[in-house]
């Protein structure tokens, strides 16, 4: 595997391939989540890039930008290992220049659920992904579900830029607890990584209820709510159920495919996850096909 350190670097690493490219973006501190999306990208793909970028733009001032989990020889060596051919591993003064003075807004889906909470996170998202994929030129890149209004921040953009590639969605990778892979998850006592199961459970739960039948998007989110707050170390943020094309909250019953995904506070770390309804999209071509702006 080469690492690429420089833009210059890149470009030429880059111009020296004439197949089809596929793209793992990532900040580094990897985990299984990661090695998945590179598996699909191999499977799909000539050739296989990764980045490895901790993007200073998307945090706020009082978010952990300054002690967020890194551990590049390790990461390094796990991307050798699932296979990636090269990986760019730029400064942050390599991507934002003194001067720098460009942003992208995407303007509706950034708004609610994580974006109202984390202003500015998806617009330093938007704009370092736009940079990679100008530099990279991939066909397809490849995203984790966990995130699923970014991943819709990104799709939104990848039309609206008339960027041609297509945005792949990997399905949530859990560890032994049933908890959804993060590079956050380091924070986490032994005690609050048993708490945080209730996630899982919440999440269980409302899907079986969808699927023997319940519709009324209320009646879904309060038994998510009722089994997150009973759990004495968690801190519920929210439970949102969304149109899984749009992430607009559904407000009516419907068989359109739906998106429950819930935030909380387990001690010190913020954690997300999600399923996609009917439970049957929770893979990678059903959540490529439904989640996100369309």
């Amino acid at each position: 595997m080469k690492r690429l350190e420089t833009i210059e670097d890149l470009r030429a690493y880059r111009a020296a391939l004439h197949d089809s490219v596929g793209v793992v973006l990532t900040m580094g501190f990897l985990h299984e989540g990661h090695v998945s999306l590179v598996t699909a990208a191999r499977a799909e793909n000539d050739h296989v890039l990764a980045t490895i970028f901790v993007n200073p733009t998307q945090f706020g001032p009082h978010e952990d930008l300054s002690v967020y989990p890194r551990d590049l020889p390790r990461d390094l060596a796990m991307l050798q290992a699932a296979g990636v051919e090269a990986v760019f591993t730029p400064t942050p003064a390599m991507m934002y220049p003194p001067g720098s003075q460009t942003l992208i807004t995407v303007a509706v889906v950034s708004q609610e659920k994580e974006g109202g909470r984390r202003p500015g996170h998806f617009q330093g998202v938007a704009t370092v992904v736009a940079k990679f994929f100008n530099l990279i030129q991939p066909q397809r890149t490849y995203f984790g579900q966990k995130d699923a209004q970014q991943v819709a921040v990104i799709r939104r953009m990848v039309r609206d830029l008339d960027f041609p590639l297509e945005v792949r969605v990997g399905p949530i990778v859990r560890d032994i607890n049933h908890l959804a892979m993060s590079s956050r998850n380091v924070y986490l006592s032994s005690d609050e990584r048993q708490a945080a199961r209730v996630l899982y459970h919440a999440l269980q739960e409302t899907a079986a209820a969808y699927t023997s039948g319940e519709r009324q998007p209320d009646v879904l989110r309060e038994i998510a709510t009722h089994i997150i707050v009973a759990e004495p170390l968690a801190a519920l943020d929210y439970v949102s159920l969304a149109d899984a094309r749009t992430l607009t909250e559904q407000t009516t019953p419907t068989d359109r495919p739906l998106l429950l995904s819930i935030a909380a506070k387990i001690g010190h770390p913020r954690l997300l996850d999600n399923i996609l309804l009917p439970v049957a999209l929770n893979t990678l071509e059903g959540a490529t096909a439904v989640l996100g702006a369309e």
